[in-house]
């Protein structure tokens, strides 16, 4: 005699609407570290991945199509209304079309409301209401949107405690809504490292510098300033390189550098290949972070388990990723920032320990955990 028939898997749609290959930043990163975790640890759900055109032609480029299903809606990162019509309105349409169980926004925003389908979102941070983050007109948008579909989404996930406290406080959210999943750090398949004397050379670094990289996209939030000041003060064999997306931030960072008299010691790469970060990481010496806000702050994890010694703003969020294993500065003293990068250059730490650490922060984990989230949304009244 057959027994009891096994429910069927849920079907999941990502909402990849914001993808813009290799301006994306962070949320970037979330989805090529979380969608395949996500496969790989229910390979009998159904996975799709509704994103834009320029995100669709690299997913399936990467070969995103023999394990989800892509679909495109049209339109790009930058086009704002083409952009709004898809995620508040295309985006529910499909999801019903395809038989989705449930929708996770993957970068803050997504439809405020949807029907026939769970929606579980995913709150980074809310830094744009207390910092200088973006544009104006982006900001807006966001301040407007965000806490409406947050109020109405089924679930909520947040990359760290001191995210969801500051989300919730801004927000008027309760916290018993979210859920913490730390991000990971082994997201792409390993790559192999360019040549150091090649990257050397593409940035014209001098031979013997030694080297201050710091990662994130050229945002006044990020404060990459404060290494600017920072560099004066530091022996003249150190060169500090500027690594991230460049937006209007770039050009105060250049001015301030030639103001300084340091512009011959600051580099200013803007997105760099994974095998020239796997490159960078290995050739320099400090890996400085000298933001004012950050909803969990990858980079961070990534130096520790490179075996870089680390100097951080002193920020619970970074402390909470971090541990004691960094070099905390005050962001707003270049002196202190300087002070603790001479620190580790003169004496750098046992690097086994950072490494351990950062061990912790895997992608599997953080899909086990979202997929705990997505069964407890559709057992409690989800729209399976």
């Amino acid at each position: 005699m057959s027994g009891p028939i096994p429910p069927r898997a849920p079907h999941v749609a990502l909402n990849a609407l914001y993808l813009d290959p290799g301006v994306s930043g962070g949320t970037e990163t979330y989805l090529h570290g979380l969608a395949p975790a996500l496969r790989a640890a229910r390979p009998d759900a159904p996975l799709t991945v509704v994103t834009t055109r320029r995100g669709g032609a690299a997913l399936h480029a990467a070969g995103w199509s023999s394990w989800a299903r892509v679909v495109v809606l049209r339109c790009d990162e930058g086009q704002r209304a083409r952009r709004q019509a898809a995620e508040q309105v295309a985006l529910g349409r499909t999801a019903r079309r395809l038989g989705v169980d449930l929708v996770h926004s993957l970068a803050n925003v997504g439809p405020i409301r949807l029907r026939g389908a769970a929606h579980v979102v995913t709150l980074h941070d809310v830094n744009y209401f207390h910092h200088a983050t973006f544009g104006a007109i982006t900001t807006r948008g966001l301040r407007a949107v965000v806490p409406a579909v947050a109020r109405h989404a089924d679930a909520l996930i947040t990359g760290s405690a001191v995210a969801r406290e500051d989300v919730c406080a801004t927000l008027d959210l309760d916290p018993a809504r979210f859920t913490v999943v730390p991000h990971g750090i082994d997201g792409r398949a390993p790559v192999a490292p360019s040549p150091e004397a090649g990257v050397r050379a593409r940035l014209d670094l001098p031979p013997g510098a030694r080297v201050v990289l710091t990662v994130g996209a050229k945002r006044p939030h990020k404060n990459q300033e404060v290494l600017v000041r920072a560099l004066g003060a530091l022996p003249p064999d150190v060169h500090l390189v500027l690594a991230g997306h460049p937006e209007e931030y770039d050009l105060v960072l250049r001015a301030l550098a030639a103001e300084l008299g340091v512009a011959d010691r600051v580099r200013f790469p803007d997105y760099v290949s994974d095998a020239d970060l796997a490159a960078l990481w290995r050739l320099c010496a400090v890996a400085a972070f000298p933001t004012r806000a950050e909803g969990f702050g990858l980079p961070l994890a990534e130096a520790l388990a490179a075996g870089v010694p680390v100097a951080a703003s002193d920020l619970p969020v970074l402390r909470e990723v971090g541990g004691g294993f960094p070099r905390y500065f005050d962001p707003d003293r270049p002196e202190d920032a300087a002070a603790a990068i001479g620190a580790l250059l003169e004496d750098p730490p046992d690097p086994a320990p950072g490494r351990a650490w950062a061990a912790r922060f895997t992608w599997a984990a953080a899909a086990r955990a979202t997929w705990d989230v997505y069964d407890r949304t559709l057992a409690h009244g989800g729209r399976r």
